[in-house]
């Protein structure tokens, strides 16, 4: 059988989105301004990336407001977590096993 690599979500190899799951994993909730201090970000790209989690079924997103007096709060989804702990588990088979050689053997990571 052929080596293949750990299948790694695209969805979350990205710096920011990855930053935004991370930190409501941990916490039951937070709302976009903190949100955009703690990821050093900017209101437009934390939006589009929230969007974009949204849209995925990995955050809920309650606004409540209007206009500059609106107010965000996201949480991580169920659906949201599992895809987390899916990715952290490619990353972490990836640098468990590294790759094997061209006869298909295995070697120990961090021998040089």
């Amino acid at each position: 059988m052929a080596f293949k690599f750990a299948v790694i979500n695209p969805l979350l190899h990205n710096e920011l989105r990855l930053k935004i799951m991370v930190a409501l994993d941990s916490l039951d909730s937070a709302d976009f301004v903190y949100l955009c201090d703690i990821t050093d970000s900017t209101r437009g790209n934390l939006s589009v990336q929230i969007k974009t989690l949204q849209e995925a079924g990995y955050l809920e997103v309650n606004k409540t407001g209007l206009g500059r007096l609106s107010h965000t709060v996201c949480r991580i989804t169920s659906l949201g977590h599992q895809a987390l702990r899916a990715y952290e588990q490619g990353l972490r088979r990836m640098f468990a096993e590294g790759v094997p050689d061209e006869e298909g053997n295995q070697k120990k990571q961090n021998q040089k």
